[in-house]
């Protein structure tokens, strides 16, 4: 049976018969058995009102658009690496090259602004370029962090970005011992990572697994999950023909689930993007058969997760914001990020920041120089990615079913179309998400598969 469905702000939905439904002079107005309320299915609260706004809706919606203050701090520690990854989306940096290396006092006065921004709790992400080709600052910023929060008390975490292949033996101990997270790329088996990612005469494949395994073992004998490595996948062209190899490599290395990610045709993957893009049906299709191998999977018994179906799923059936900064409305920029390059300057958040390492500034915030933590957010450009990025003001996307659990990303816009509104009619971001939206949804029809998904977030 064919079944639409009616959304309101707060994410709430109401699945239905189309023939059981009559145009009304105020809209739509469902004649079943609950009556005039239309209400979900998951909980009974109210959908649709013909006369009063339902006050228990409030806290759902007013939670949606708290502000906190920014949870995540990327520190970009040098702009080189030592791998030519093909989608890479700023100029590469040759490891030779010098003068883009973050200097501990530009770290610490990074991290200073960041202890002083409201958040009480945050996450220092330390990333490149190759973040460990500057090993001595990314050990004394771990240490210095940690002795700052003392006198903070924040609820801290610390994460390094990686491509794992210079990590060592001094370097794996000192991660472990003061719990620093460690996330990687992983393209999926050897053969594409290698393409992908390009490294050497060999790739580098084969060290990012020896070191996935040599973190998740550590994390086990800790019995602390919470420290166990994580790797994301970035889906160019090469990708398309084998997303069943690429989910099992995931489920054999036991990460516990993968994160299908879509390539942006921006920087530098915008000017190959005839040699490794593809249009949105392509990428359906591959998402799809995605979803379908973990749910095969998960109907042996194991759990094992797909992380955009967990994220809609969340907002679909607990109605929480899981503070994925992607979509949500505002986006994450400024209110959930901040990006300190290895210069000083403050951005929007990383992809700002990469469109300013091409030359466009419009995401650029200040200097830990020279910029107090509040007049961030009070900069033009602050403001800017706020309006941009609230749903309300998006033509497109005021209306739009899926508006309770999308965002739009202002750097994408500018990128791919000259402006930070963007015309979401004609965006490949709209067109990307609504396919794994669709992908997810025609999942949640099936009973099983439904309860297989709501367990990843129970």
């Amino acid at each position: 049976m064919d079944m639409n469905a009616v959304n309101q702000n707060a994410g709430r939905q109401l699945a239905f018969n189309p023939e059981n439904c009559e145009r009304m002079p105020s809209g739509i107005f469902c004649s079943d058995s609950f009556g005039r309320w239309a209400l979900t299915d998951v909980s009974g609260m109210p959908l649709l009102a013909a006369e009063s706004f339902p006050q228990d809706l409030l806290p759902y919606m007013a939670s949606s658009g708290s502000f906190y203050g920014p949870s995540l701090h990327i520190l970009v520690v040098t702009l080189a690496c030592n791998h030519a990854c093909i989608y890479c989306r700023v100029a590469p940096v040759s490891e030779k090259e010098k003068g883009t290396e973050m200097t501990l006092e530009t770290a610490k006065k990074s991290i200073d602004l960041a202890f002083n921004t409201p958040n009480d709790c945050i996450t220092f992400e330390f990333q490149g370029g190759e973040a460990l080709l500057n090993w001595p600052v990314v050990k004394s910023s771990v240490i210095y962090a940690k002795e700052k929060n003392k006198i903070y008390k924040k609820d801290m975490r610390m994460a390094i970005v990686t491509n794992l292949s210079l990590m060592d033996e001094e370097k794996f101990k000192f991660f472990v011992n003061e719990g620093v997270s460690v996330c990687t790329s992983l393209d999926g088996p050897a053969a594409l990572h290698n393409l992908n990612r390009r490294y050497g005469n060999s790739g580098g494949h084969d060290k990012a697994v020896y070191w996935i395994k040599r973190f998740a073992a550590a994390a086990s004998s800790s019995g602390k999950p919470d420290s166990l490595p994580s790797a994301l996948m970035t889906t160019t062209k090469h990708s398309l023909s084998i997303p069943e190899k690429i989910v099992d490599e995931y489920r054999d290395l036991g990460l516990g689930g993968i994160f299908i990610r879509p390539l942006s045709p921006i920087g530098h993957a915008g000017t190959v993007w005839k040699d490794i893009g593809y249009d949105p049906l392509e990428y359906k299709l591959f998402y799809a058969r995605s979803l379908k191998r973990v749910l095969e999977i998960n109907r042996c018994g194991e759990r094992f997760v797909e992380r955009n179906a967990a994220l809609f799923a969340r907002k679909l059936f607990h109605f929480e914001n899981p503070n994925y900064l992607d979509l949500k409305s505002p986006c994450g920029a400024v209110t959930g990020q901040l990006a300190y390059n290895w210069d000083g300057n403050v951005y929007s958040c990383d992809e700002g920041r990469m469109l300013g390492a091409g030359g466009d500034a419009s995401f650029m915030l200040g200097s830990v120089y020279a910029t107090k933590w509040r007049e961030l957010f009070v900069k033009p450009s602050a403001i800017m990615c706020a309006s941009a990025s609230c749903l309300e003001s998006q033509p497109a996307c005021a209306r739009c079913a899926f508006k309770p659990f999308c965002g739009v990303c202002p750097v994408h816009n500018k990128a791919a179309q000259g402006c930070i509104y963007g015309n979401m009619k004609g965006s490949y971001w709209c067109e990307i998400q609504k396919a794994v939206f669709y992908v997810v949804l025609a999942a949640l029809r099936n009973p099983a598969d439904r309860e297989i998904i709501k367990g990843w977030i129970d």
